[in-house]
């Protein structure tokens, strides 16, 4: 019985290393329609800007799959499942068999259906080759708009902006508002303003204006023209679930999957940003689309791919970045919509750039956003992912920016040190 793993994100590493906790020798294969073996996708924007070289960018050495036994199809893309017969048609014309599948297969970049978007000169930035196609162009161009409001629309902008570009952002709403609060988004404006990347939140994209020869001239937005060489759509992305659904597995928001990152198929696993998991929190079955939840995924899909039977505990909602400087992270539930019985604090100095806000419900700490100082992130989120009781004491405690192992429960403790 050979194992498949389709896609070659974190989450295929993830599921290696789980597979290979409890079986040794039996053969992996992963098939990937990208050229390279499994990078760190959140550096592309430090390779763009020449921060790093292309050397940096493996999540693992060239040993790690040999010493796995791990066998690589790359740039190779599979067609179709064969269910029945267990076996992926590849656009090779190979026909490969499996007997535990994982697909790991990401996300696919938002399209926008506005006019002017087809033809050169729009470029999305989610992958290696992305960030190859951008850095042919860094050096080439004088004007760059950022069609986007999160993760990936920041750090594209960052890249150009570290070059010397003139990058604008245009956001139909506000920045990163999955995660952080008006609050934080408005701290980190400002910061990247002072960098340089200008931004124009609450404006649509109309239109990609281009000369007669097909080159772009600019973006038209509600608030007028925006000049551009270039255009990056960061405008989201969205789960990659076309073999899925070609396979029959149950689908909704993600490829629906069991605490055991199992599909409706019990020899198809899926995890990774196309997976819709259980919610450590809420218990709802959501795609959390971030790097921490996608390795962990893989790892308990490559366990139970293996028969280890081990469940999946749930991920959470986590978003840690720096931008130019400035430290950032969002914990659990930051964004509510309702604020009904829960109790919210706050802390702000926007000179010095610090944010500290709090939300418990219960008396139990359930989300978090910390700006400028997060030395002490790991001690919030671990209040978070397990639910640890505070008194009053202990809650003054956390809003002044001072977390401490001592606040845990004994039990708690007593756990660590019997389990190491």
């Amino acid at each position: 019985m050979d194992y498949v793993i389709v896609g070659n994100g974190v989450s295929a590493i993830g599921a290696i290393e789980g597979i290979r906790l409890h079986d040794k020798v039996t053969k992996i294969m992963v098939v990937s329609d990208e050229e390279v073996p499994t990078y760190g996708r959140p550096l592309i924007s430090y390779y763009l800007s020449d921060k790093i070289k292309f050397e940096t960018l493996p999540f693992r050495p060239k040993e790690f799959y040999t010493k796995n036994n791990v066998e690589m199809k790359l740039g190779s893309r599979v067609l179709s499942i064969d269910t029945k017969a267990k076996t992926l048609a590849l656009d090779s014309g190979e026909t490969l068999p499996y007997g535990k599948l994982l697909l790991a297969t990401g996300g696919t970049p938002t399209k926008l259906d506005i006019p002017g978007i087809k033809g050169t000169g729009i470029h999305n930035f989610t992958t290696v080759a992305h960030a190859e196609a951008l850095r042919e162009l860094v050096d080439k161009v004088k004007n760059v708009v950022v069609i986007g409001a999160g993760l990936i629309a920041l750090k594209a902008a960052e890249g150009f902006a570290e070059k010397g570009v003139n990058v604008t952002i245009v956001v139909r709403s506000r920045i990163m508002r999955t995660y952080f609060d008006e609050i934080a988004g408005e701290l980190i404006v400002a910061h990247l303003e002072k960098n340089g990347i200008t931004f124009m939140q609450e404006t649509a994209t109309n239109e990609i204006v281009r000369y007669s020869d097909g080159s772009i001239k600019g973006v038209e937005t509600d608030q007028g023209l925006i000049a551009a060489d270039v255009v990056i759509v960061a405008a989201g992305v969205r789960p990659n679930m076309g073999l899925a659904a070609q396979a029959g597995l149950k689908t909704e928001k993600g490829i629906r999957v069991n605490d055991y990152l199992t599909t409706s198929d019990a020899d198809i696993f899926a995890a990774g940003d196309v997976a819709e998991a259980r919610d450590l929190l809420t218990g709802e079955y959501t795609v959390r689309p971030i790097w921490p939840n996608a390795y962990t995924q893989g790892r308990y899909a490559g366990l139970n791919m293996a028969g280890a039977d081990k469940p999946y505990t749930g991920g959470m909602s986590m978003n840690s970045i720096t931008y130019y400087g400035l430290a950032t992270i969002s914990v659990g539930e930051t964004n509510l919509p309702d604020e009904a019985g829960y109790e919210i604090t706050v802390h702000l100095d926007r000179e010095k750039s610090i944010y500290r806000k709090l939300i418990c419900k219960d008396d139990i700490l359930t989300g978090c956003i910390l700006i400028g100082e997060i030395d002490a992130a790991g001690f919030y989120t671990s209040f978070i992912k397990n639910k640890f009781k505070l008194d009053e004491a202990a809650q003054k405690q956390l809003m002044e920016g001072d977390p401490s192992p001592a606040l845990w429960p004994d039990s708690f403790i007593d756990a660590m040190h019997n389990n190491p």
